[in-house]
C-alpha cells in the first residue's frame, strides 16, 4: 500500500516538475518579445538554443544511465564530480562560442547567464539521479515545480520593473543556485555515503562509458537548432524572433510523444527478449498513428488558429506566416514519429548505428539550413527544418525496419 502510494507521489509530482519546466522558455520568450522587443527577443532565442545544446554536455550520458548504469562500483560522488568537470566546461564553451561568433559584450552576456542557468539545471540532475535511485522522485518533481515557477514569476516581475533583460535572466540563475544548495542537495545528501574516496578512474571512465549516449543527444539537439544557427549567420535579429515563435508549437508534439513512448519501453523490449517482430511492428503502428493523428488535428488547427493565437500571446501580427507555421508542424510531426523508431533501436541495444544515422542528418543539417536560409531568408530556415526532420524520419524509418528483420531473423536461428 505504501509503494502504491509512494508511486502516485512519485508520478504526479514528475509530470507537474518536468511539465512545468519544459514549458518555462515559452513564458520567458513572451515575456521577452512583449516588454524587451523583437530583438533582443531574437537575441534570446538563439542564446537559449545554444544554451540547451551545451546542457547536453553538462548531463553528458544524462540521468537514466546513472540511474539504470550496472556498474555498482561507480558511487554517487564519482558522479557528482564528474558533473563539476562538466558543468565547469559549460561555462568553457560558451565563452568560446562567443568568442568565435564575435558577439558583442550585450549578446555575449546574454549567452553566458543563459547558460549559467543550464549549467545548475545540469548540476542538479546530478542530485535528482541519486534521489531517482533511492524512490525520491517525488523531492525531484517538486524541486523542479517550485524553481520553474518562482523563476517564471521573479523573471516577469523584474522584467516589468526594470526592462532589463540581463537583471532578469539573473534572477533564474539565483533562484537555481539558491535552490539547488537549500533543498537538492540537503535531501540528496541523506543517500550519499561521504566515507568512500573519489575514484578519478570512474569519474572518467564516465566520459568513455556514456559517450554514445551523449553524442547521440548533441547531435539530435543540433539537427533541431540548425535553422536558427543559420538565421543567426543570415538574417536579423527580430527574423529569429519570428522563427522562434512558430516553431515553439512544435515541442507540444515532442512532448506528447514523450507521454506517449515512456510507458511502452518495457513492452518493446519484451518484445524484443522474445523475438516478436510481429508484436513490436504492431506495436510501433500504434504509435505511429496516434502521433499522426494528433499532428493531423495539431496541423489544421494550426492553419486555422495558430497565428492569429500566437498574434495575441505575443503582441505580434503573424498573419503572413500562416503557411510556414503549418509546415513547422507537419515537420514537426515527422521528426516525432522519427523519434519512436529511434525509441525501438536504443530498447533493442542499438546506439552506434543511430550515432552514424544522426552524424548522416547532422552534416545535411549544416548544409541545407545555411543554403536555404542564404537564398530564401525566413522562407528557407522553415523549409530546411521541413527537410531536416523529414530525413531524419525517413532514414530511421527505413533503417529501423530493416535493422529490425536481421535481428529478429538472426534470434530464429
Amino acid at each position: 500500500m505504501e509503494k502504491d502510494i509512494q508511486f502516485r507521489k512519485n508520478f504526479i509530482w514528475n509530470v507537474l516538475g518536468t511539465g512545468f519546466n519544459a514549458f518555462n522558455s515559452l513564458f520567458f520568450m513572451i515575456t521577452v518579445t512583449r516588454i524587451n522587443g523583437e530583438n533582443n527577443a531574437g537575441i534570446f532565442t538563439i542564446a537559449y538554443a545554444t544554451a540547451c545544446i551545451i546542457f547536453v554536455f553538462g548531463v553528458y550520458a544524462g540521468r537514466i544511465y546513472q540511474v539504470t548504469e550496472p556498474d555498482k562500483n561507480i558511487t554517487d560522488k564519482d558522479y557528482i564530480f564528474n558533473r563539476v568537470i562538466t558543468s565547469i566546461f559549460m561555462i568553457i564553451l560558451v565563452v568560446l562560442f562567443c568568442f568565435i561568433r564575435k558577439y558583442d559584450f550585450y549578446k555575449s552576456e546574454v549567452f553566458l547567464l543563459l547558460t549559467l542557468y543550464k549549467c545548475m539545471e545540469a548540476f542538479s540532475d546530478v542530485l535528482y539521479g541519486i534521489l531517482q535511485k533511492n524512490d525520491k522522485l517525488e523531492n525531484v518533481g517538486k524541486s523542479l515545480f517550485y524553481k520553474s515557477l518562482i523563476s517564471v514569476l521573479g523573471f516577469i516581475v523584474l522584467d516589468l520593473f526594470t526592462k532589463n533583460l540581463l537583471i532578469s535572466i539573473f534572477c533564474i540563475d539565483l533562484v537555481w543556485i539558491i535552490f539547488t544548495y537549500i533543498y537538492d542537495f540537503k535531501i540528496s545528501k541523506k543517500y550519499i555515503d561521504f566515507s568512500v574516496n573519489i575514484n578519478w578512474k570512474n569519474v572518467l571512465n564516465i566520459f568513455k562509458l556514456g559517450f554514445a549516449t551523449f553524442a547521440i543527444t548533441f547531435l539530435g539537439m543540433y539537427v533541431i537548432n540548425a535553422p536558427k544557427y543559420a538565421i543567426d549567420n543570415y538574417l536579423s535579429d527580430n527574423l529569429q524572433t519570428i522563427f522562434g515563435i512558430i516553431v515553439m508549437p512544435a515541442t507540444v508534439i515532442g512532448l506528447v510523444a514523450q507521454f506517449l513512448i515512456h510507458p511502452f519501453l518495457t513492452q518493446i523490449v519484451s518484445f524484443y527478449e522474445k523475438r516478436d517482430l510481429k508484436g513490436l511492428n504492431k506495436l510501433m503502428l500504434k504509435l505511429i498513428f496516434l502521433i499522426f493523428a494528433f499532428g493531423i488535428i495539431a496541423s489544421i488547427l494550426a492553419y486555422l488558429l495558430g497565428t492569429w493565437v500566437l498574434g495575441i500571446i505575443y503582441g505580434l501580427e503573424l498573419g503572413e506566416y500562416q503557411l510556414g507555421l503549418l509546415v513547422i508542424i507537419i515537420a514537426s510531426t515527422l521528426y516525432t514519429i522519427g523519434t519512436i523508431y529511434s525509441s525501438v533501436l536504443t530498447s533493442v541495444r542499438e546506439t552506434v548505428s543511430q550515432l552514424i544515422l544522426y552524424a548522416i542528418i547532422a552534416i545535411f543539417a549544416l548544409i541545407i539550413s545555411n543554403y536555404l536560409t542564404k537564398i530564401w531568408g525566413l522562407n528557407g530556415a522553415i523549409a530546411s527544418y521541413l527537410c531536416i526532420m523529414s530525413s531524419q524520419f525517413l532514414l530511421y524509418a527505413i533503417y529501423t525496419n530493416l535493422k529490425l528483420k536481421v535481428i529478429f531473423k538472426k534470434g530464429e536461428n
